[in-house]
């Protein structure tokens, strides 16, 4: 196993899940109203695709690593 590879990998997964959870929250308490707390379109906000590249890297990186 290739560490670093491993290791960034990791730390892009904390790093994008962790921007998500905040850019989340920030869109739902911007946008949505309190009847729309359950929607489904926060998912689809433009803001959320770039936590969901950083979270892609991630992903790809600690599988690299596995397979080194």
């Amino acid at each position: 196993m290739e560490w670093t590879l491993g290791f960034a990998g990791i730390v892009c997964l904390v790093v994008g899940l962790i921007g998500q959870a905040f850019e989340m929250r920030k869109i739902r308490l911007t946008v949505y109203k309190d009847e729309d707390l359950g929607s489904a379109n926060i998912f689809m906000n433009k803001k959320n695709f770039k936590w969901y590249a950083l979270l892609g890297i991630g992903i790809i990186l600690w599988y690299a690593a596995e397979r080194m």
